[in-house]
């Protein structure tokens, strides 16, 4: 499969004729009509139900347009944002990141990485399993995620150990106090990422797991905003790292936890064996100030 085919596909699905396609895409009917027929064959499915009214998308089709529209979308960026580099003479510098460890100073690194005239910052929100083969495919430079996965071409460094803490609706009877672990597990529990894993969800899991105490996870969310947005609907609570109290929601209340040893780790990931460029170098740099910082209970 080809990008053209996608193109080709994207624009029959808008026009939904393929005179009209064909005429947008300065070519004529039947080899479009070909090339619509080999992406179908190539996918497995039908994308269009064909009538004498015209074409409709099925509902596989509708899901393919969805995502062809996305790739496509993600490739004009990409060449954009090649062609910016080139002009530049900017040297791209990639950076991975799980979306609970930008509440705290991951964006001061950003920001100051971002005043280098020799950089070009390319940010990618993605889980510790994905930073993992992205560094190792060079689709990034450096990651910043929770959980500790031994792989031989990639080091890790725990940056520092934060306290997890409650979510809760507010107005819930455990609002204003410590709740100890057993005293959640009476509650029902929302965990997130629900996928891909392992992720946040299983450290959640976990925790409870350790303490042989059963739970109830009423929901799974993909995303932390997500997570909280049912947590202020009064469908359960969530966990989450002391970072997130920052982020002022309205129907949540965060509460620190009874056993202050529970906490999750940052952890910053990168290429084994790299000399590490003037970029890394730099980013290092600021991520040393930031995390004495942290460690320090400084917060520039």
């Amino acid at each position: 499969m080809e990008l053209r085919h996608l193109r080709y596909f994207c624009v029959v699905a808008e026009e939904l004729n393929l005179t009209c396609a064909a005429e947008r895409l300065h070519m004529s009917q039947p080899p479009l009509s070909r090339q619509i027929k080999q992406l179908e064959q190539e996918v497995g499915t039908v994308l269009f139900e064909r009538s004498s009214r015209g074409l409709r998308l099925t509902p596989a089709g509708t899901f393919f347009q969805q995502h062809a529209l996305q790739i496509l979308e993600k490739v004009e960026v990409t060449i954009d944002a090649t062609r910016r580099m080139a002009r530049s003479q900017r040297t791209l510098f990639g950076v991975g990141f799980v979306p609970s460890v930008f509440y705290g100073q991951l964006p001061m690194l950003v920001r100051d990485l971002r005043k280098r005239e020799n950089i070009e910052l390319s940010l990618a929100e993605m889980t510790t399993v994905q930073q993992i083969q992205a560094l190792k495919a060079g689709r990034i430079d450096i990651g910043f995620g929770r959980l500790r996965i031994d792989d031989p071409d990639v080091e890790q460094e725990i940056l520092f150990n934060e306290p997890l803490i409650a979510a809760l609706p507010t107005g819930h009877p455990l609002e204003g106090t410590s709740p100890t672990c057993e005293e959640l597990a009476s509650n029902p529990l929302i965990i997130f990422p629900a996928k891909p894993r392992p992720s946040m969800a299983d450290v959640v899991l976990g925790i409870f797991r350790r303490q042989r105490l059963k739970i109830d996870v009423v929901q799974e969310a993909n995303e932390l905003q997500t997570a909280l947005s049912l947590v202020a609907s009064g469908i359960g609570i969530t966990l989450v790292p002391e970072q997130v109290k920052r982020v002022q929601r309205e129907g949540v209340s965060y509460v620190t936890l009874a056993d202050k040893s529970i906490t999750t780790p940052v952890v910053c990931s990168r290429r084994r064996g790299d000399k590490p460029s003037p970029i890394m170098e730099e980013a290092n740099a600021i991520l040393k100030v930031l995390v004495d910082n942290r460690r320090s209970g400084r917060y520039p």
